[in-house]
């Protein structure tokens, strides 16, 4: 098994199945994330870019654990999550394992009836999990589906200039109930409408996303990581309880 240096962000991009991150809570040994600790900042990526980043039972969990180890380590105060590779950020769950509730197996969905079931998702991200600590999601290619789960969940979004977003369920004959609703603090009502619709014949471009206030800056691909670098030093610079505070409340508000 291979140890990453931490605050490696490199080793995520090479499509390593395998890593080790030293925070001051522990050691935790990963196989589909990548995640190091550098000047109060958790770079976390997904590390599955043979299969798009796709998420699968054992993401999972990992990241559930994830995000409850970061709550009680103080060390840090900001997280940056991307995907390995160039191509795609995340692109859902991954269909190759059992996804719906009339398979033999339980693994994602643990019932028998359609209607009665655990969605694979609902806790993969990181508000889900009570983390309240500032999330920058750095989009780096394709952003589909169940994706959203995670993008709806970070606080700022920033993007490759070849980021796409779109939700394919309705191409595929799936109503698209839980990804949308993510999102609907995210996008106006009528894109959310009109990407939930429309499936696959449409994609947002990332210019789109801006201009929408889906994320607030698109960079060149190979800017990227630094913008998002950039941005959480901004942030973690503050007093961390002045942020959390602040985070904490306006999330809060949208029950309002």
């Amino acid at each position: 098994m291979e140890t990453t240096v931490v605050g490696d962000r490199e080793r995520g991009r090479t499509g390593r199945t395998a890593s080790v991150v030293s925070v001051s809570t522990g050691t935790y040994d990963y196989e589909t994330l990548v995640v190091g600790v550098r000047d109060h900042v958790a770079s976390v990526t997904l590390n599955r870019p043979e299969a798009l980043n796709a998420f699968t039972v054992v993401m999972r969990r990992e990241c559930r654990d994830l995000w409850t180890a970061l709550r009680s380590d103080d060390d840090v105060r900001v997280v940056v999550l991307t995907g390995a590779g160039d191509t795609a950020f995340c692109v859902g769950i991954d269909r190759d394992e059992p996804f719906t509730a009339l398979d033999d197996s339980p693994a994602l969905y643990g019932t028998s009836n359609n209607f009665m079931y655990n969605d694979p998702g609902d806790d993969l991200g990181p508000k889900s999990n009570d983390l309240w600590k500032p999330v920058i999601g750095a989009v780096n290619g394709m952003a589909c589906g169940g994706a959203f789960y995670l993008l709806g969940e970070c606080d700022v979004l920033i993007a490759a200039e070849h980021a796409t977003f779109f939700d394919p369920h309705v191409t595929y004959g799936m109503p698209a109930v839980y990804e949308p609703m993510k999102m609907l603090t995210r996008m106006p009502f009528g894109e959310v409408m009109r990407m939930s619709l429309t499936g696959d014949a449409e994609r947002i471009s990332a210019e789109t996303a801006l201009r929408m206030g889906l994320v607030t800056e698109v960079v060149p691909g190979d800017d990227l990581a630094a913008a998002a670098d950039r941005l959480a030093a901004s942030i973690a610079a503050n007093p961390p309880w002045a942020v959390q505070g602040t985070l904490r409340a306006i999330w809060a508000a949208q029950d309002l």
